[in-house]
């Protein structure tokens, strides 16, 4: 794809998302991001007819265009050299929090908490994977070797690898909260480690009545224990340590802020934590988790097919945000992480999907959809299958994918299979469970069954039809009049002769005309419906191949207001050529004053070559006044 089809994909989003309704524009990995003032200006069926436009969406404030990755970095080049306000996605981030309120809001604030802290839990994990695998003494016996004969020093090594994360967790979440609410990081780490300090009662350990370790009284009723694994704990005290510095810095004065701001924070959110917040907090969370284990153990798999099946909404609505700060909690208080398990089929429904489709596709551009879509899933990425294939062709593909990712999450459910990480996601996602033989191999084989069932079902029951036909003409030149159908029965009249000097002067493009004989109208070719105005007067067709045809029904018969038309199709259907488009009221239009001449033209730049006679044409039938000609436009 060369740099002036890079452009052209440039201006023709701009031109449908409108340059006056764009606040500001950024990208990330697959998807160009705008910030707009009018959300519904923005037509999605015709962005997704553009060249490389892989679906739509709109979330967290910001139209999003997926395009893949490698593309949109090209496509967002030319953007920035059309005059529009780019920004980086830091600053258009801060841009929509400013704009975002309630449940939006809070869905953002907690990714930015925890997006910089997933890769330091992953690796956590992986560590701890691993752990699992070499020294299980059934892996060591295949050496002669046990785990009595690994060394102490290289025991205590391991256990720093596998410990620190989780033992200094709220220190972690302290410090990124602070930084997400404008406070300064390194007070939010001091104050987090504080709440975890060795000179604490352990949490764990006084929550254990048989480790004889108990609770610190204060004024003889307050217990004082640290913060091991409160999640909720270290969030909150992110958040009104940073207001709290924010309003310190603005009245105390510059000589004193240096020391005095700090002190005071980490003093007034100590004494604030371990004295009320922290055991109040820690007894919620903990019922938190208590409830969502529940739910994921009830009998039969019901509640893994439940978070199975409502995960991806989560995903499309993003609401998935919230699921992180769950997921901490579960590894910080239990270890383990059964919650991403039931989430991870749908990563592997997904893939069972385009797998259907790259198979049953007769379609180049749509199975090239369906393998760059794969891939990305693969390693994580779901936007281009979710918003290119699921969301995209009638909603069964869909359905199925969330049906599929239920059953194999219901699975998962009934033989207790749980990871020891998070942030990892279809082919990555296995390093979760090489902990032990039998989750790796359940989960291995659970996974396998998703991507087969959903592959199989979305073969019988979610094809569209548009998906399996037969690969419409690349080279929009229909040989003359074999795959051309007239859209109205009547006279054939030369464009030059038509009684409009906007139509004859071939403005609009070239073409011809028809004196209808009647008034139904039909489809002249296979294709889409781009438009289809409400007075039922003009429609607009566009080919696989990228031809342009408009059907205009009579001169200035908009005047009319839709009286004497009846339409059959709506913008953004897709129609076979012989299809009924609409039916007129010819004699209603002739008594209106009005000419029902209708116009075929090609702003695509087809041209036509008449034959020498023009002659009677029949609507759904190939036309035979015409050749059309292969397209002479030129490519920008």
């Amino acid at each position: 794809m060369g740099e002036n089809q890079y452009r052209e994909t440039a201006r023709k989003i701009l031109e449908i998302v409108g340059k006056d309704n764009i606040v500001s524009v950024t990208h990330c990995a697959t998807r160009l991001r705008f910030v707009v003032k009018d959300r519904n200006q923005i037509d999605d069926k015709a962005m997704e007819q553009v060249n490389q436009v892989k679906g739509v969406f709109f979330t967290s404030g910001q139209y999003q265009i997926i395009l893949g990755t490698g593309i949109v970095n090209k496509v967002y080049e030319q953007i920035s050299q059309m005059g529009l306000k780019t920004l980086s996605k830091q600053e258009q981030d801060e841009l929509l929090k400013e704009q975002q309120k309630g449940i939006k809001y809070l869905m953002r604030v907690l990714a930015d908490i925890f997006v910089p802290i997933i890769p330091i839990i992953a690796a956590t994990g992986l560590f701890l994977g691993l752990k699992g695998c070499i020294f299980n003494d059934n892996v060591l016996s295949l050496f002669g070797a046990s785990s009595a004969m690994i060394p102490q020093y290289v025991q205590t090594l391991v256990s720093v690898l596998t410990e620190t994360a989780f033992a200094f967790l709220p220190a972690i979440i302290c410090w990124s909260a602070f930084r997400v609410f404008g406070g300064t990081p390194v007070i939010g780490l001091v104050i987090g480690l504080m709440l975890v300090s060795p000179s604490l009662p352990n949490a764990y350990a006084v929550a254990d009545p048989k480790s004889g370790v108990d609770a610190i009284m204060a004024f003889g009723v307050i217990p004082i224990v640290g913060c091991q694994g409160s999640v909720l704990t270290a969030i909150l005290t992110g958040f009104l340590g940073a207001k709290l510095e924010k309003k310190l810095r603005k009245v105390m004065p510059d000589v004193l802020d240096l020391i005095f701001t700090p002190f005071i924070v980490m003093l007034v959110m100590l004494l604030a934590v371990l004295l009320g917040i922290g055991p109040v907090m820690h007894v919620f969370e903990l019922k938190l988790v208590h409830v969502i284990e529940s739910l994921i153990h009830l009998p039969f798999g019901i509640g893994g097919f439940v978070i199975g099946f409502t995960y991806p909404l989560a995903v499309i609505t993003g609401l998935h945000h919230t699921y992180v700060m769950i997921e901490t909690s579960l590894l910080a208080n239990t270890g383990f992480n059964p919650l991403i398990t039931l989430c991870s089929m749908y990563g592997f429904a997904n893939v069972g999907t385009c797998l259907a489709f790259m198979v049953k596709t007769k379609k180049q551009n749509i199975k090239a959809t369906s393998i760059g879509a794969m891939l990305s899933q693969l390693f994580g990425i779901s936007e281009p299958v979710l918003f290119g294939i699921q969301l995209r062709y009638n909603l069964k593909p869909l359905f199925v994918m969330l049906t599929t990712s239920g059953l194999g999450a219901a699975l998962l459910s009934i033989f207790r299979i749980q990871s020891n990480s998070y942030g990892l996601a279809v082919i990555p996602s296995y390093l979760m469970y090489i902990y032990e033989g039998r989750q790796f191999l359940f989960y291995l084989l659970i996974s396998l069954f998703t991507v087969a069932c959903c592959f199989v079902l979305t073969c019988l029951f979610a094809i569209p039809q548009e998906v399996s036909e037969e690969e419409m003409d690349e080279e929009n030149d229909f040989e003359g009049h074999s795959d051309f159908y007239a859209p109205v029965t009547g006279r054939f009249v030369p464009l030059e002769e038509v009684k409009d000097e906007m139509f004859s002067s071939k403005v609009l493009g070239d073409g011809f005309a028809i004196d209808p004989a009647s008034g139904t109208v039909k489809a002249p070719v296979d294709g889409t419906v781009t438009v289809a105005y409400p007075t039922g007067h003009a429609f607009g067709i566009r080919t696989e191949g990228g031809m342009e045809i408009l059907i205009h029904i009579g001169i200035d018969t908009v005047e009319l207001n839709g009286d004497g038309f009846k339409t059959y199709v709506e913008q953004g259907q897709r129609i076979r050529k012989g299809e009924l488009l609409a039916e007129v009221d010819l004699d209603k239009v002739k008594e209106r004053g009005k000419e029902p001449v209708t116009m075929i033209l090609f702003p695509s730049g087809e041209q036509m070559e008449y034959q020498k006679d023009g002659q009677n044409e029949e609507a759904g039938t190939p036309v035979k006044s015409i050749k059309i000609l292969a397209s002479i436009r030129e490519e920008k």
